[in-house]
């Protein structure tokens, strides 16, 4: 059977959750038995986002062979079973890119090189290459366009997608539309001019959309949905309420409960023998997800804590472990530029658990300092990634192995850099795309916390990084207590350290964020939330009990 193609494209505004909306498109189409794979082509002309400001773009997600990406690809793989790759996102940078490299190479044989046919033609190879045999069979390639239509950088992509409907034929290229249906408080309704509008934006540059996703904060009644029909030349049934949810991971229900798998099959030729939806694991977590016995409250302590998508993966990975425990998690950002010693107990006061996720620079990295001294001195459970982990060896160093001036090389010029530049990033003089990236092996110690929390000797996990703990530092490290339960398999790279006595303190190089999923939540997750949980129980058990008077 061919590949079938979805494309999303989105109106009147940016972050209506058209990368929430095609991954629980490939959830719902996956539960149906199809073979799914999600596609994000972002028209801003950044290579890749690895360089980009977190406040601007968000987390950066990292692939397993190593490819910085948008943080859709994190939704996609949340949602959808398939591992993604370097081919399955692009950008308008990199389209262009290769396009002047194959003209500098004379690939083009003398022709004048023009946006039409040389870079649609190059989206349009782009996308094949990402949906292609190097995935193994593909039954619905779901591609989300980035932006919104009508912007200019936009028309490459838009003009690209109109075309395929005849390149790869009417049945098999379906245009799903998110557009925007607001509520407007004064007049007490909701209001579908901006939908119109957005569809006859598209309209103008040639594509009629099949479906509409309609974003609303509350659903969107059936006299409004017939209107939005009539104007905008669909069927009622292909007008579909995306209203808010307390909770992304019920999409899937939503979607399927209002037929959009249905309408897709049906738009693209048919049941091809598919099965009835599977959706049972998405209830049975929706399900768990809902009231939990139990609330934890962790603190994450970093320096984007002003912007939550920066973190994106990790509050969601952070959900998944609490649920796994029964548990909401309350999470407390607490700026780390703020905290010194003088103020770190007052703003960790009452957390049950301390995060200290990944990051670059300087800025903050004494307040992380302060909160991880605050977590082993007071047996909070800590768990550090990333540089975190890095922070965390400084400040071992620091005050139980007496190297008052140790630090990170990345700070600081110091006569014990503890963390240090990896030798295959000296000389390294370009940005993008040159860290330690994607997934590597990891040799758990025998006996160890982690070694205990994965259940096996072997793991892999993706990381984004260019320093790590200086090897001279290892045997001092281990002389003063710290355990490095993780290693690269030539032993030479610390992956994991944990701190014997402790009631959890464990740290990492890796980001395992990007692995955790609601149906499959990451150990260290779990680990880490069961450990909060445990100490939330006994400090409950050990308060005095109020006296009770006649």
């Amino acid at each position: 059977m061919k590949t079938k193609y979805v494309f999303v494209t989105g109106g009147v505004l940016s972050s209506l959750g058209k990368g929430l909306s095609a991954a629980a498109i490939g959830a719902v189409m996956e539960a149906r038995g199809l073979r799914v794979i999600n596609v994000k082509m972002d028209p801003y002309l950044n290579v890749d986002p690895g360089t980009m400001s977190p406040y601007q773009h968000g987390e950066v997600f990292v692939t397993e062979d190593g490819a910085e990406t948008d943080l859709d690809l994190g939704h996609y793989e949340r949602f959808v079973t398939r591992p993604l790759h370097q081919r399955n996102s692009f950008t308008a940078g990199k389209v262009y890119l290769n396009v002047i490299d194959r003209e500098r190479k004379g690939d083009y044989l003398g022709s004048t090189v023009q946006v039409i046919p040389h870079v649609t033609d190059e989206i349009k190879r782009m996308m094949e290459l990402a949906t292609g045999k190097l995935n193994g069979r593909v039954d619905l390639a779901i591609i989300e366009i980035g932006g919104t239509v009508g912007d200019i950088e936009s028309l490459p992509f838009i003009e690209a997608i109109r075309q395929m409907r005849a390149d790869k034929g009417q049945e098999n290229v379906l245009y799903i539309h998110v557009t925007l249906v607001p509520y407007i408080r004064a007049a007490g309704e909701l209001k579908t001019k901006p939908t119109q509008h957005s569809v006859k934006e598209l309209l103008s540059v040639g594509i009629q959309p099949d479906i509409l996703l309609c974003r609303s904060e509350r659903p969107i009644p059936s006299e409004l949905r017939q209107k939005i029909a009539n104007f905008c030349n669909v069927g009622k049934d292909d007008v579909i309420s995306a209203h808010d949810v307390d909770n992304i991971y019920k999409l899937p229900l939503v979607f399927h409960e209002q037929g959009l798998d249905m309408r897709i099959l049906q738009r693209l030729g048919g049941s091809w023998g598919v099965q009835a939806p599977q959706l049972d694991r998405w209830q049975d977590y929706v399900d768990r997800s809902e009231n939990p016995p139990h609330t934890v409250r962790v603190a994450v302590v970093g320096k984007y804590v002003h912007l939550t998508d920066t973190y994106k993966s990790l509050n969601e990975a952070l959900t998944h472990g609490g649920i796994d425990n029964a548990s909401r998690v309350e999470l407390k950002y607490v700026d780390s530029e703020e905290l010194d010693a003088s103020n770190v107990a007052k703003h960790l006061a009452g957390v049950d658990a301390v995060l200290i996720p990944g990051g670059f620079g300087n800025r903050g990295t004494e307040g992380k300092i302060h909160a991880i001294r605050f977590a082993r001195e007071h047996q909070v459970p800590f768990f550090g990634i990333c540089l975190g982990m890095q922070l965390a060896v400084v400040e071992f160093l620091r005050n139980i192995g007496g190297l008052a001036d140790a630090n990170s090389s990345e700070f600081a010029n110091t006569a014990n850099p503890v963390i240090h530049l990896m030798d295959s990033q000296t000389g390294v003089t370009s940005k993008g795309g040159t860290m330690r990236l994607g997934a590597y092996p990891c040799n758990l110690t025998e006996g160890t916390t982690a070694r205990r929390i994965y259940g096996k000797a072997e793991i892999s996990e993706r990381h984004r990084h260019r320093y790590e703990v200086n090897p001279r530092y290892h045997s001092v490290l281990e002389d003063h207590g710290m355990r490095i339960s993780g290693r690269s398999p030539d032993g030479k790279l610390v992956e994991m350290i944990e701190l014997p006595g402790h009631p959890y303190f464990v740290a990492c190089q890796f980001h395992p964020e990007f692995k955790s999923r609601p149906l499959a939540p990451h150990p260290l997750f779990c680990a880490f939330l069961r450990a909060a949980l445990e100490r939330q129980v006994a400090s409950d058990r050990s308060r005095p009990r109020p006296e009770v008077t006649a």
